[in-house]
């Protein structure tokens, strides 16, 4: 009877699954159901790719893997040695989260959605499955959202907070152009990716409030700095009270005011002269 390779009853949100024999028999049945590919790998690189249907294996529709085999042995060995690995090309979803700074040094947490497929499996088994060695869902799907998230925290490290808040759809949308460009490298399709929610620390929100109310951002940080140097000055003995005293009071100033116009000088009192008539100061 020969060898029969399939992947049954995979599960809805099974990415891949590993066939357990890495012994192959020339002539072995390979069943490809909808909606699967069957990646060959060997020693670390993957070969042909089979998509759905009956196939025989034979040196005809394995032959890559039969030319290396050749290059390797001399000959295409019998039964071959190789790893079968499924693949899933439907369209899958996951989250992501985590934690960055912005250029102002303000914490941020994110957290959201994304969905993808498989789109190069030749790729994807060579940079993410054998390249990474994860041979499961779970791995793989560890794998992604690490990807994603490494990817989203360099990112919005590049924004300021104020930006990242009041431009939420432009940001939104680079980063989503961004992770399109970094998945096609590892063989994925980015179908969509969504931020869920962006936050602060309710310090850097009470900030964020007076930005947006001010429109001085360099005034509002002049101020926190106040406070800050107020509070550790309150942690101080009375020694440094005198410089603190001294230093606090500019840090306070609003931003001044356009001088205006300098007063005119009051006009000077004059009298008249009884013996000349003529105008004289007073």
């Amino acid at each position: 009877m020969p060898q029969v390779i399939e992947w049954k009853n995979p599960g809805k949100d099974d990415i891949i699954w590993r066939y357990p024999d890495e012994r192959i028999e020339w002539g072995a049945q390979l069943i490809v159901h909808e909606y699967e590919v069957a990646v060959f790998f060997r020693d670390g690189k993957a070969y042909d790719v089979l998509g759905p249907g009956r196939h025989t294996l034979t040196t005809l529709n394995l032959p890559l893997l039969t030319d290396y085999l050749v290059k390797l042995l001399g000959y295409p060995e019998s039964p071959f040695k190789a790893t079968v690995i499924f693949v899933s090309t439907k369209q899958f979803m996951g989250k992501f989260g985590g934690r960055s700074q912005t250029t102002d040094l303000a914490p941020l947490t994110f957290y959201g959605g994304y969905w993808f497929r498989v789109e190069d499996p030749k790729v994807f088994v060579n940079e993410v499955v054998g390249g990474q060695d994860r041979y499961t869902t779970s791995e793989v799907n560890e794998f992604i959202r690490g990807f994603i998230n490494e990817r989203l925290i360099d990112f919005l490290a590049k924004y300021d907070l104020l930006t990242v808040f009041t431009k939420v759809d432009e940001v939104s949308f680079k980063a989503k152009a961004m992770i399109q460009d970094e998945f096609k490298r590892i063989g994925l399709e980015l179908i969509d990716l969504k931020f869920e929610g962006i936050d602060t620390t309710p310090e850097y929100r009470e900030r964020l409030f007076w930005i947006k109310q001010s429109g001085q951002a360099a005034y509002v940080l002049q101020m926190e700095t106040a406070k800050t140097m107020a509070k550790e000055l309150g942690k101080s003995p009375g020694a440094a009270l005198g410089a603190g005293m001294v230093m606090i009071p500019p840090v306070f100033t609003p931003p001044p005011a356009q001088p205006s116009q300098p007063a005119a000088a009051p006009a000077a009192q004059v009298k008249t002269c009884p013996s000349c008539n003529r105008s004289v100061p007073a």
